[in-house]
């Protein structure tokens, strides 16, 4: 059995870090996050739901940011509704054999969406075809969209009000960051609405 190089895993963890620096360092990618936390913030103020969705991986953060949001973060508070659009395999099965995989998204915001509410955009490529249709039906819909995606942010990047793009090509390395501005949010949002600080 081959062994891996002997500092594989810190080279792991030092590319990871840069990335994290690099967002650190890029004040338009926090400009924009402090954005999206008020346009969260503001639609739980106002009645609003959170809806997620991505694929893979990004499918895994979607459910992980609504999971916190409905349970909780950092301290215990008052449930906030979100919904991560992956989950109920009924629904995925009858809409990809009904109307075809692309459909997948578009199809549940459809149902479950209103003006006021928030879609989060999940995709490292920015060009997944069921979220790139579902990011032109939440337009049709009057919802704000969010996107996360990589460095070149692809067909996403036009048509989110947001798009949040990691300064990164290596998608391990999109989808943690993916992950931390999520926490980040889920953070924000919390505190806002629920401490006095």
């Amino acid at each position: 059995m081959s062994q891996l190089p002997r500092d594989f895993v810190a080279q792991q963890i030092s590319e990871s870090i840069a990335v994290k620096e690099a967002m650190l360092n890029d004040a338009e990618l926090i400009e924009q996050v402090e954005a999206v936390a008020d346009l969260i913030v503001d639609s739980y103020r106002n009645g609003g739901k959170v809806l997620i969705a991505g694929n893979g991986g990004s499918a895994a953060d979607a459910q992980h940011i609504a999971a916190e949001l409905v349970s909780r973060f950092t301290f215990d508070r008052p449930a906030l509704p979100a919904m991560a659009l992956t989950t109920d395999t009924s629904i995925l099965t009858a809409i990809s054999n009904d109307y075809g995989y692309e459909s997948l998204f578009s199809r549940q915001l459809e149902a479950n969406a209103r003006p006021g509410d928030v879609f989060i955009a999940i995709s490292t490529s920015g060009n997944s075809p069921n979220i790139v249709r579902a990011l032109t039906a939440a337009h049709k819909l009057d919802i704000a969209s969010v996107g996360l995606t990589g460095a070149t942010g692809g067909q996403m990047a036009d048509l989110c009000r947001t798009c949040i793009r990691i300064p990164s090509t290596d998608v391990p390395r999109i989808q943690e960051g993916h992950i931390t501005i999520g926490h980040i949010l889920c953070a924000t949002t919390e505190h806002r609405l629920f401490t006095s600080d």
